[in-house]
Order: C-alpha cells, then structure tokens, then sequence
C-alpha cells in the first residue's frame, strides 16, 4: 500500500512537467558559462575585497586565508603614499594623473573619433578602403602600436623623430621626449586617443548614418550654413550615443595598465592608479596595499558613474 506522499505527483523543480524540464535545461545550459563568470570574474573580485583588508605578502602567500587582518591600514598606507598623493605642479601624484589622463584623453578620442565619422560618412571614391584604414590602430596589437611609438619617438639621435627635426635644423641635440616630464604625459594621452578613436568613429559614424536627410534638407531652406547644421542638428542627434561613448571609453581609460606601462613604465609623470597597483603588488609584494589601491580606483570610478548617470545622462534625456 503506498503513502500519499508516495502517490503524489511530483511539484517545482522535479515535476515531470513541460515547464520544470525547460527550467532544468536552462540552468545545465547556463552552468558551465556562470561557474567560469564566478571563477574568472566574480571570485577574483569578492578576494580582492577581502585582500585589501589584510596583510598579504611573500611571506604568508601560501597561507592567504590565515593572513592577519589589518582594517583599514592598507587604504591608509595607500592614501599616505608618496606616490598617491598631490604635491605640486611639477608632481599631482598618482590619483590626480589618473583623473587628468583619463578625462583628458576620452574627451580627445571622441573628438578625433567625431571628426572621423564626419569624413568618412561623406561620398567619395575609396570611402570604404580609408574605413579600414582608419580601424588599424584600434585592431593592432597593443604591444606592436607601442613598440612602434617608442620606436618614434627613441631618444636616440637615430630615432626617427630626432632624426627628422634635426635634418631640418629644428633641434640641434636629440630630446628625450618619453623621459621628459609633461611631455611624456601629453604624448601618452596622444597615444590614446590615436589607438582608440576608431571605436568612438564606428559608433558615431553609424548614428550619423541614420540621421534624417529631411532635417538637414530643412536646414538648407532655412539657409543654415555648415557650423550652423552642425551644431542645430548633428550634434543633437548625436547626445546620446556621445554621452554613452564617454562613458565607456572614461571607465576603460581609468583602468589602462598595458598602454602607459609600454610606453612609459609609469615614469616621468605618467604614474596613473593601474601602474600603482601593480608596483604595490609585483614589485614591492605588499598585496593587500594593492588590493587596497584597486579598491580606491574602483570607489572613484564608481562615484564618477552615479554622479554621470544620474546628472549628466539624465539632464540630457530632459
């Protein structure tokens, strides 16, 4: 005689139902791609949290779970760090290099990128072949484009800058211009925006590719001339794919390592916050004080996102 219990059907997870079976599909389906987001992604980040709370370095790596914890002595040591804070003109320190590139080169990018699209979404022969070549930086390898700068821009006499500007008499001695102080700077936030304005130029040159005709045909009665179009038209059509891309392309910048680090190694004023957090970390071993340096770079960026999303993003909707 069998039980209630036993008899019953079987309800939620483990029904025989249509819609329990597509349930248990879905999340097989799903599972292998959510454990490597946890374990690439996810976990990482949770234990970088939890690092910058402790005392990690080469002599309890192998026990990183029993390291002592430390409260909020790394985010001090971090915030107290010669090479963190402001001093002067001559050297702002990590966090405000980090800010000025960072906003500074976005904003270069996108105006490149603007200009780009502008050209390139005019009718003329070889229109398609100066799209592709207006993409190379952006898809070249990052190590080969940097290779390349330095190649450039070597302080050596053969270099090829040096070369050039003495053939024409312009300098008399080859400069250093990668180990010059600002100058370096400057050159690395021409780099950026050189390598990325192709992303910036897609985005908008396919916004302006549906723009109505009819408005800049209206325009043309009107008797509107090119600037006037510009700004009346194109530049409106175009504020919320502006404001997204500086979005964007402002967090990716905020955590560039690869490209200062190629050019520059984070010398000569170019120590932005990634470079930071790498020297705390794999040259002076102290993990959690660069963990604690990734946490800081993070609340920066995050508290920039509200005040752009709900200030900035939302004014423009109005």
């Amino acid at each position: 005689m069998t039980t209630r219990a036993e008899s019953s059907p079987r309800r939620g997870w483990f029904s025989n139902s249509f819609e329990a079976k597509e349930a248990r599909l879905a999340w097989f389906l799903i599972l292998p791609t959510a454990l490597i987001v946890f374990g690439v992604v996810l976990f990482p980040a949770i234990f970088s949290v939890w690092i910058s709370f402790r005392d990690v370095g080469l002599n309890n790596l192998n026990d990183v779970f029993n390291a002592p914890f430390t409260g909020l002595e790394n985010y001090k040591n971090v915030i107290n760090d010669y090479a963190f804070k402001y001093h002067n003109l001559q050297n702002w320190g990590a966090a405000v290099t980090t800010i000025i590139y960072s906003f500074v080169s976005t904003a270069l990018t996108i105006v490149v990128g603007l200009g780009a699209a502008i050209v390139l979404n005019q009718p003329f022969k070889a229109r398609g072949i100066a799209r592709g070549i207006f993409l190379i930086p952006y898809v070249a390898p990052v190590v080969g484009v940097a290779f390349a700068w330095s190649w450039l821009l070597d302080p050596r006499p053969s270099g090829v800058l040096n070369h050039i500007l003495m053939s024409l008499g312009l300098i008399e001695l080859p400069k250093a211009y990668l180990a010059t102080r600002g100058l370096a700077l400057g050159l690395v936030v021409l780099f950026q925006a050189w390598r990325y304005f192709p992303f910036a130029m897609l985005m908008l040159l396919a916004r302006l590719q549906a723009i109505d005709k009819t408005l800049y045909e209206a325009a043309d009665v009107d008797g509107a001339s090119a600037i006037q179009k510009f700004a009346n038209v194109t530049l409106p059509e175009l504020r919320y794919v502006l404001g997204s891309i500086f979005l964007l392309r402002l967090m990716w910048t905020f955590n560039k390592f690869d490209d200062i680090f190629l050019l520059t190694g984070g010398g000569f004023g170019t120590k932005v916050l990634p470079v930071l957090t790498y020297e705390f970390s794999f040259r002076l071993f102290d993990f959690g004080k660069g963990a604690a340096s990734s946490m800081i770079l993070m609340i920066i960026l995050v508290v920039f996102m509200v005040f752009y999303v709900r200030i900035v993003m939302r004014g423009t909707e109005e």
